[in-house]
């Protein structure tokens, strides 16, 4: 279609309310969240388009929209480098910029050119630009969001600070501190300086600018996934749902394309756990924690082929248990493992093999599996789910 017509991208996004949501992790659940949120109120969910598996560039976008051509409201997970395009052609009403980590490091090389797009973006749309929902723990997101005509921050509690030691503004290193118990980040050679948030997120509620605190009742796990709902529920209403209907839409989310699902694979049962890059290993590993666990791995184009970024996950929390490596790079998992001294480790590639092992034999809860994005896809389509 976008070959047969360039323009059809711009033309498919023109005449409705459109939120955007991006950033290297949660992209998909905050998607997910918030169109829940909008069909809550919605006279029909048709009403409501999304591309909500993950298409996130410029095809999966188009392709979704052209196939609700009546849809008045569009939620578009959109690629972090596909976001200034959405912000020129389809004048988001809202856009949610959760996070930023070294992620496919071979297709976006360093993640302060992807935070420069934004920022240049929003400078460009001016006060025709979108509303910002914005998380304030995240320097380089802060740095991309200034510009922005308005911008409602969010703290999101977020511990992983890996990706954030320089200022992006100016390159000086940045100081870390606890303020009343929570991390608070600054530049101490410009203005920089993590924002006084707007709504906060603390363990299971959600504070909003008025001061009144909202519960959240999730049905997927963690505590990203309340910081990817706090965002989700700044946005909503900012878009016009009322709080306690976007609060009701959002429970109704369970296993976002897949992610959090248990299913059955190889007469085994498994709870799927997607983990793309440092900070999202960081949150799921966790999570997992089931003895054996299944850790799946490859370095497809949709991985990203730099698979370094293993040795920044703190494996060594596996010590102790019992880990089946599998996925194309599962000797490379499995070396990682080894420096990180977790003894029990089985390494077999084939994934649908790796369900039938003999430890994983009479079980009585399902195994935690954590995959890189394509063998997660894999494990999806051997489960059923895709």
């Amino acid at each position: 279609m976008l070959k047969l017509d360039p323009s059809a991208f711009a033309t498919l996004l023109a005449g409705r309310r459109i939120a955007c949501v991006s950033g290297t992790n949660g992209k998909t659940t905050t998607t997910h969240l918030l169109t829940a949120a909008l069909r809550r109120v919605a006279a029909d969910d048709e009403d409501v388009v999304t591309n909500a598996d993950g298409a996130n560039l410029h095809h999966g976008i188009a392709s979704a929209l052209s196939e609700h051509r009546r849809a008045l409201v569009a939620v578009l997970e959109t690629d972090e480098r596909v976001v200034p395009s959405v912000v020129d052609k389809g004048d988001p009403e809202v856009l949610v910029l959760l996070n930023f980590s070294r992620d496919q490091l071979d297709r976006h090389h360093e993640i302060k050119a992807l935070g420069r797009g934004w920022r240049d973006a929003l400078t460009k749309a001016g006060d025709a630009g979108p509303v910002v929902v914005a998380n304030a723990c995240d320097p380089l997101v802060v740095w991309s969001a200034q510009p922005a005509r308005r911008v409602v921050w969010i703290d999101t509690g977020d511990v992983w600070g890996q990706d954030a030691a320089l200022c992006p503004g100016c390159g000086a290193v940045l100081t870390h501190r606890q303020v009343d118990g929570r991390g608070h980040w600054d530049c101490p050679a410009c203005e920089l300086t993590q924002p006084q948030p707007d709504y906060r997120v603390d363990g299971d509620t959600v504070s909003d600018p008025n001061g009144h605190s909202w519960t959240l009742e999730l049905q997927v796990p963690g505590r990203f996934n309340r910081a990817n709902a706090a965002c989700a529920f700044a946005a909503a209403r900012i878009m016009g749902v009322p709080p306690r209907e976007a609060l009701e839409g959002m429970a109704t989310v369970t296993a976002p394309a897949g992610r959090f699902a248990t299913t059955t694979i190889s007469g085994t049962s498994a709870r799927l756990l997607l983990a793309k890059n440092p900070a999202g290993w960081a949150e799921s590993l966790p999570l997992a924690t089931s003895d054996p666990v299944v850790l799946a791995i490859n370095a497809a184009a949709a991985d990203g082929r730099d698979v370094s970024w293993m040795w920044d996950v703190a494996y060594e929390q596996l010590v102790g248990r019992r880990v089946i490596a599998t996925g194309p790079r599962a000797q490379d998992m499995a070396v990682r493992l080894a420096y990180a001294e977790v003894e029990d480790v089985a390494v077999v590639e084939d994934l649908a093999t790796a369900f039938a092992h003999p430890w994983l034999a009479g079980l009585d809860q399902p195994v935690d599996v954590v995959s890189t994005y394509t063998p997660f896809q894999q494990l999806r389509k051997l489960g059923g789910l895709a």
